[in-house]
């Protein structure tokens, strides 16, 4: 006879229960089962914490709507986007479910974890993940692929305000490398109807992440912008980095998309040259260089898809901000900085 796990959301279970019912693993933190079309993912925010840090948890929405971080597999060194972790990349393609849940407690009288089932996710189409610094397990600082799930279609998460992302205690920076691959963008997948409830329905509060495609065009086009401004400062003999920042009594983490250590300037890119971009792109460098040290000869600097119109330059010169952009032939106009034409 056949075990099955109704999967609802907020249902509690065991990794046993569902290897028996769907044909997995009971050992990883993704656990694909192929023949079923589902990957199982176990979130368990207390691993990292004996490591010094936690990646798990609710984020706090975006535009696109609700987040949760998920950190990928590998305990040592720097995790790739292969493996089990691949099989997170690649389950739109492949048409495999994800299905989250989070630990919750010990059975009791036993050692076995239990778990709360809070519902099925989509990988972030633009996002899939960011690459963030913290120990492995032998203390070494590495590369952690950190997944963005959304709810998938139909789905209301079943999380609490216990799952959210902790606040950091206090505020550090760690220097990374940038961000500069562009993978394509994964089409949403529909939720099969196979485990959905009629009455699993969003409400106004819980939407999902249906992002435009235009859109996403835009933050892809970002992302081809980035690859190929890092090329050309390492053509030219340039060292970049990026920075990962903790703010204390936050959540999260501040990621700006580029720092020239040869020149000391940091950039943030922008997908589209509009006013909103570009107030956006103020902002963000404001707030990110409060929290790099030696800010002393810091620059900052917007690096724009195309040349933007007068008054925005204006903009971005009276609040001390570089522009950068991109230009018919590929290269990049203002840069070195202050080599814009009046």
């Amino acid at each position: 006879m056949t075990t099955t796990v109704d999967l609802v959301p907020g249902v509690v279970t065991t990794r046993e229960a569902i290897a028996t019912a769907y044909g997995c693993g009971t050992f990883q933190g993704i656990e694909p089962a192929a023949d079923a079309g589902m990957v199982f993912v176990y979130s368990d925010p207390s691993a990292g914490e004996e490591f010094g840090y936690t990646f798990d948890g609710r984020a706090e929405d975006d535009e696109f709507g609700p987040l949760y971080l998920y950190t990928g597999a590998g305990a040592n060194g720097d995790q790739k986007p292969s493996g089990r972790n691949g099989s997170l990349l690649t389950h739109a393609e492949k048409g495999r479910e994800v299905h989250l849940f989070v630990a919750h407690g010990k059975v009791p009288g036993g050692g076995a974890m239990r778990q709360r089932y809070i519902g099925q996710m989509v990988v972030d189409p633009i996002t899939p993940y960011d690459v963030r610094r913290g120990p492995g397990k032998d203390g070494v600082m590495r590369d952690v692929l950190v997944f963005r799930f959304r709810p998938a279609p139909g789905t209301t998460p079943a999380w609490t305000e216990a799952d959210r992302l902790p606040a950091a205690a206090a505020s550090d920076y760690e220097i990374t490398e940038p961000a500069v691959d562009v993978p394509e963008p994964a089409a949403l997948p529909t939720q099969s109807g196979a485990k959905a409830k009629t009455t699993e329905q969003h409400s106004t509060a819980e939407t999902t992440a249906n992002i435009p495609a235009g859109q996403r065009k835009v933050l892809r086009r970002e992302g081809e912008l980035v690859k190929a401004f890092v090329a050309h400062l390492t053509a030219a003999g340039h060292k970049t980095h990026s920075f990962q920042i903790t703010v204390k009594g936050e959540p999260g983490a501040l990621t700006p998309d580029l720092y020239d250590a040869t020149d000391h300037v940091l950039f943030e890119a922008k997908g589209l040259t509009t006013r909103a971009n570009i107030r956006m792109a103020v902002g963000q460098l404001a707030d990110y260089r409060r929290h790099i040290p030696n800010p002393e000869g810091l620059r900052v600097a917007a690096l724009l898809p195309s040349e933007p119109t007068v008054d925005l330059k204006d903009l971005l010169a009276e609040e001390g901000v570089a522009l950068v952009y991109q230009t018919a032939d590929g290269g990049f106009a203002g840069w070195p900085l202050g080599t814009n034409e009046s």
